[in-house]
């Protein structure tokens, strides 16, 4: 028996069991996986086999990484082969501290390129606030990008694409940040192209979609991907014991600490505890961001008793 040819691809969309896999050529078809088991993400590469009007994915070719949040019930992953995260953020609504070093340490795991952006540069006071508040994050390596998505558009886009130009970029952000606003800044339509693929997969039979993939040029060089749920994001793949690791104020003060296998919670001559300082201060380490060290730690210590 001959093997049909297998044909290679991009996952674009994924709705369930169901992606939307787009070819070299440009054109997108509807692929499913095969068994039961959907493990494909937005962001992989496939190799997929035509079966009538629709497609199967038959093999995900070997990934560079995987950004994904895990908390005691489920795994949920975002996306597959990033260069960048982008974290949106704006002055109003008010943003949790957590859910930001949350998302920053899971990118650090990866090894993935993180960016903070801040929206609402035009609410002086609200963003004042919040700019003096992301004092320990624009002296770590991030930066953090100010933004204005509506009243400061193009030179916002002009910014922003000098960032994203020729890279593969998850979006992520909270609700009312202007992840939307941004995504049609940067790929006008795209959003409105959402709606139209729905259509053509009979948004009665699907379900709607969780990940979208955009390209940015013409030349499909630089994509956006948008993904929705950034409202909690549990790390229980993190091992306390590499924490420090990927929180990068605090990472160069364990040298310092006496015992190798410090906690930095409660050791006798510990770097870390020695270097916080108040919240405010020029240097060392900000007493909110080792309070979210020390909360986390005791989170991801308790989740593995179990």
């Amino acid at each position: 028996m001959v093997q049909a040819t297998l044909d290679r691809g991009l996952i674009v969309a994924n709705y369930g069991r169901h992606f939307l896999v787009e070819t070299p050529e440009g054109r997108r078809l509807i692929c499913h996986s095969r068994g039961k088991k959907s493990q494909g993400l937005v962001g992989d590469r496939v190799l997929w086999q035509a079966s009538r009007d629709e497609g199967t994915i038959e093999k995900i070719e070997e990934r560079r990484n995987v950004f994904y949040r895990q908390d005691e019930i489920r795994t949920k992953s975002f996306a597959a082969n990033l260069d960048q995260i982008l974290i949106l953020i704006a002055a109003e609504p008010e943003f949790s501290s957590s859910q930001l070093s949350r998302a920053l340490i899971a990118a650090e795991a990866e090894h993935i390129t993180p960016i903070i952006a801040l929206n609402k540069s035009d609410l002086v006071e609200p963003f004042a606030r919040a700019w003096a508040w992301l004092r320990p994050y624009r002296q770590m390596h991030y930066g953090v990008l100010p933004l204005s998505l509506k009243a400061s558009g193009d030179v916002d886009r002009a910014e922003l694409l000098k960032l994203l130009h020729g890279k593969t970029t998850l979006v992520l952000g909270p609700s009312g940040a202007g992840k939307s606003t941004m995504i049609n800044l940067l790929a006008p339509g795209a959003l409105a192209q959402t709606g139209e693929i729905s259509q053509a997969l009979n948004s009665g039979k699907h379900t709607t979609t969780s990940t979208t993939w955009y390209w940015v040029d013409s030349e499909k060089t630089t994509a956006l991907i948008d993904s929705p749920g950034f409202q909690e994001f549990g790390l229980n793949h993190i091992d306390p014991a590499q924490l420090a690791a990927y929180m990068p104020d605090i990472k160069p003060h364990v040298a310092n600490c006496k015992f190798y296998n410090c906690s930095h919670l409660h050791e006798p001559g510990c770097g870390v505890m020695a270097a916080v300082k108040p919240d405010g201060s020029p240097d060392g380490i900000s007493a909110n961001r080792y309070k979210i060290y020390s909360d986390l730690y005791a989170e991801l210590s308790q989740a593995r008793k179990y």
